[in-house]
């Protein structure tokens, strides 16, 4: 069958192209802002992105398109499709009828967290031997690829988000995954554009809850009043929580030393030493032990296949470095998620300045929902650049100003990069927040850097 993804280099999209390519399907797709990591993932397994969208890309014929949520009608292919009433369907609805009904599916959802601890838990199953088919929102490390098939009647991860379905269904796509285990591992509000207010989202993860078996399970976070507002709604299922109160089966505790956390479990205690830093990555590794388990690995696999675990692209990703400077991108794009990422790297070392660059691009950060927030999210760093994208509808100037630290703000990635040159010295750490492309600062950071001190860049890992 020739398959046609419209959005293809989305996270999601894209993963959902290489998983069609593996089950023997030819895969083509469309797609604007084409950009690493996900387009050279999709090239290097021969799938032609495109670049842009036209009705020609719909020739030869498809015998099948899967809509991407970020398009809409207007768009020229979408148009296409319908006028030419070419078989369509969305993308978590082909993913259910394809893969899913046919494994044993472990969701992870919640605001924040998703990619690593799902990153995490197809790692934890993986080296316990598993071989879990998965769907990540970004590229796995340790994995190598963001999406692979698994073994009918085996385990699948996914990547379960609660943002809508295509403009044809606007359930969140989560729905479409019929969990046996979920993960809950936070929930505040998020995606403005399309939720009016947190009880909405609310709302959504109780249709999620719903969904799963009674002989399966629910992992969730403690100390979240969301989510237990969401479990009063109803819940069918046995509850295991996890977090750092006594209620919690699963619970946290500090180590006596860095990168080293204890944990107490239904099966005893454990010990695991990684290279992970933050608080919110020792919560996200033990949602996903606690989902290992629901499918039988033990608690020393998890805590052996942890100290292996390395974050996934675009996760606290350390880019290059020039004369001890280092640049880290960094997929946060929430206040909470900002000041978790920015806790996390100050808490594994003193050592240099902590440099924050962020872009406000989602669409809630577009409609300025979130921007009394931005001031204190940033509160662990030394100083911080803000960016103004041509399409944030309010200006990151009055953000500047009320930071606790030293802000600037900056309206051409040109400016940034001759501002970040001038100000960085060896030790520092600049770490560049971005949902985005953001204009490819990163590679032309570090190569202005390596000009500027005549020296090569020493590529990340």
């Amino acid at each position: 069958m020739h398959i046609h993804i419209l959005g293809i280099c989305g996270t999601f999209m894209g993963s959902l192209a290489l998983l069609a390519r593996e089950l023997g399907h030819q895969v083509t797709g469309s797609d604007k802002g084409v950009y690493p990591p996900m387009s050279t993932q999709l090239a290097a397994h021969g799938i032609d992105a495109g670049h842009g969208f036209d009705a020609a890309n719909l020739q030869p014929v498809p015998d099948l398109v899967i809509i991407g949520n970020a398009l809409s009608r207007g768009n020229v292919e979408v148009e296409a499709v319908l006028n030419q009433r070419i078989p369509y369907t969305s993308g978590p609805q082909w993913l259910a009828d394809n893969v899913l009904r046919h494994r044993r599916v472990l969701a992870v959802a919640g605001t924040h967290g998703k990619t690593t601890t799902a990153s995490m838990l197809a790692w934890i199953l993986e080296q316990a031997g598993l071989s879990p088919g998965f769907l990540i929102g970004g590229i796995p490390r340790n994995l190598g690829i963001s999406a692979r098939a698994g073994s009918p009647g085996g385990v699948f991860v996914i990547e379960a988000d609660e943002y809508d379905t295509a403009f044809f269904d606007k359930r969140s796509k989560f729905v479409h995954y019929l969990p046996e285990v979920a993960v809950l591992n936070n929930l505040e509000f998020d995606h403005a554009d399309i939720f009016a207010d947190l009880a909405a989202i609310e709302r959504q993860f109780h249709h999620l809850v719903r969904l799963v078996p009674g002989n399966g399970q629910l992992i969730v976070a403690d100390n979240e009043p969301a989510l237990s507002r969401v479990l009063e709604m109803g819940a069918w299922s046995p509850v295991a929580r996890f977090g750092r109160t006594d209620q919690a089966q699963w619970q946290l505790k500090d180590g006596f030393e860095d990168q080293q956390f204890v944990v107490t479990s239904p099966d005893g205690e454990g010990v695991v030493r990684w290279r992970m830093s933050g608080e919110h990555n020792r919560r996200n590794a033990l949602a996903a032990m606690a989902a290992a388990r629901a499918v039988g690995v033990t608690l020393e696999q998890s805590s052996a296949a942890l100290t292996t675990f390395a974050s996934p692209r675009r996760r606290q990703e350390l880019r290059g470095s020039v004369n001890d400077i280092q640049v880290i991108d960094d997929f946060a794009h929430h206040p909470t998620a900002i000041a978790m990422t920015l806790e996390g790297l100050r808490s594994v070392s003193s050592h240099g300045r902590l440099i924050a660059v962020i872009e406000p691009r989602s669409n809630t950060m577009k409609l300025g929902t979130m921007k009394a927030r931005l001031p204190a999210s940033v509160a662990s760093a030394d100083e911080v650049y803000w960016y103004q994208p041509a399409t944030l509808g309010w200006s990151v100037v009055e953000v500047a100003k009320a930071c606790p630290v030293p802000a600037h703000a900056m309206t051409t990635t040109e400016q940034l990069i001759d501002a970040l040159v001038e100000k960085a010295r060896p030790g520092d750490r600049i770490v560049i927040m971005s949902n985005g492309g953001f204009d490819n600062v990163h590679e032309r950071l570090l190569d202005a850097l390596g000009q500027y001190y005549g020296q090569e860049v020493d590529v990340g890992a």
